[in-house]
């Protein structure tokens, strides 16, 4: 086990809105997998389902169809560690996109912040406290 991750924490997928309803219909009928969270609104509906272990699948419906990243838009490791993470990679020379910040999801104070990794990818390190 890392010293800094605590594991994965999400996985995000960035359907269009069209494609949005077709995307939570598949993880939760047909897969089965259960809601764990949802907020937004009607226009903007967010959730996140269960993997079955620790770790979630995050579907955010999306303006324009999935480009650069594909219909992935982003990892998510669980680490209580977010600014200590944050420090470890800013001294490795790599990118900070979103600084360490705390909000709220669903009712849950959250820490979190981004980075660019080495081949372009959007990872963020995740918190839920």
């Amino acid at each position: 086990m890392s010293k800094w991750i605590d594991g994965v924490h999400h996985i995000a997928l960035k359907p269009t809105k069209e494609q949005y309803e077709k995307t939570v219909a598949f993880y939760t009928e047909v897969l089965g997998m259960e809601v764990k969270k949802s907020w937004g609104d009607p226009e903007q509906p967010c959730l996140m389902v269960s993997c079955g272990d620790n770790s979630c699948l995050e579907i955010l419906p999306s303006e324009t169809p999935a480009s650069k990243g594909g219909a992935l838009d982003h990892l998510a490791f669980a680490t209580s560690k977010v600014d200590e993470v944050v420090e470890r990679v800013r001294a490795a020379g790599y990118a900070i996109a979103v600084e360490p910040k705390d909000l709220e999801l669903a009712g849950s104070p959250i820490r979190i912040a981004f980075c660019w990794g080495p081949i372009g990818e959007y990872v963020e390190f995740f918190w839920e406290k």
